[in-house]
């Protein structure tokens, strides 16, 4: 098992690491708003959105893993009646590559954020 940290996404704020790979696995933790700096993006689902996207990116990317190799998502929402809106920035990162999606509304997430989104990729050796 191999730990994956960058600091091209936001850290991760509390006992856990930006990701995990295990095998020829990548397991993402959740990735929310949050800037390198750590700042959280404010605005609307799309434009926080675009963050979780940047932050996916750069841990893929250091696990040697881009979003053409993610098998799963889960998206976490904080408001289901932003889902079409957060749903055209989800297709815009993935284009014709279509991975298995869990999406659940929730109450609360860290730092307030409107959405939350992990994933599952492959990573080639």
């Amino acid at each position: 098992m191999k730990y994956v940290a960058t600091d091209q996404a936001a850290p991760a704020i509390g006992p856990y690491s930006q990701g995990v790979i295990a095998g020829n696995i990548f397991y993402s933790s959740g990735q929310i708003p949050l800037t390198p700096a750590g700042e959280l993006v404010e605005g609307t689902v799309a434009d926080q959105a675009h963050q979780v996207f940047a932050n996916l990116k750069a841990v893929l990317a250091e696990a040697g893993s881009s979003l053409e190799a993610v098998i799963k998502t889960t998206v976490f929402i904080k408001d289901m009646n932003d889902f079409a809106e957060l749903n055209e920035v989800y297709a815009s990162y993935f284009g014709d590559h279509k991975p298995a999606r869990s999406t659940v509304e929730v109450a609360r997430l860290p730092k307030d954020a409107k959405v939350e989104i992990e994933v599952v990729a492959s990573v080639e050796k």
